[in-house]
C-alpha cells in the first residue's frame, strides 16, 4: 500500500492536474523540504529570467533533496508553488512545468503569486512535504 494517496471528491469542482488533498499513512516518516530553488551547484540562480527554466531546475533540485531523504516524486503528499511575479501568463508556465514533471501523481499543491522571492533574479520557489515507509 502507498504511504500517500491523494484525496478527491465528486462533491468538489473538477480540478485538472491536482487532488484536493493527501494523506499519509500512520507510522510513516514525515519529510518536509525546505523551498527548493534555481541554484546551480555554484549557488547561482539559472537560468535567469526563464520561468519555466526555473521550475525545471526547482523540481530537479527537489528531486535531489527527496532522494536524499529516501523518496522520490511520488512520496510528496504536498506542495507550494511560490512565482515572483502577479501575471498569471507566468504562473501557468510554472504550473505546467510542475504538472508535466509530476505526471500522474497529482499532488495537491497551492499555487501563488508573490512579490519578490529571497535571491536576485529568483522566480520561482517550491516547497514540498513527503511521505516514506517508517
Amino acid at each position: 500500500m502507498p504511504v500517500v494517496t491523494l484525496i478527491r471528491s465528486n462533491d468538489l469542482a473538477k480540478t485538472p492536474g491536482y487532488a484536493y488533498g493527501s494523506a499519509i499513512a500512520a507510522g510513516s516518516t514525515l519529510i518536509h523540504l525546505a523551498g527548493s530553488c534555481p541554484l546551480d551547484a555554484d549557488g547561482s540562480i539559472t537560468p535567469v529570467g526563464d520561468f519555466a527554466g526555473q521550475t525545471a531546475r526547482c523540481l530537479a533540485n527537489m528531486l535531489t533533496a527527496l532522494r536524499a531523504s529516501g523518496a522520490e516524486l511520488t512520496d510528496v503528499a504536498y506542495t507550494r508553488v511560490l512565482v515572483a511575479s502577479t501575471d498569471t501568463d507566468d504562473l501557468g508556465t510554472v504550473w505546467s512545468v510542475v504538472r508535466e514533471t509530476f505526471g500522474d501523481h497529482e499532488v495537491p499543491s497551492t499555487l501563488f503569486g508573490v512579490t519578490v522571492l529571497g535571491y536576485r533574479h529568483q522566480l520561482v520557489e517550491i516547497e514540498a512535504v513527503a511521505g516514506v515507509p517508517g
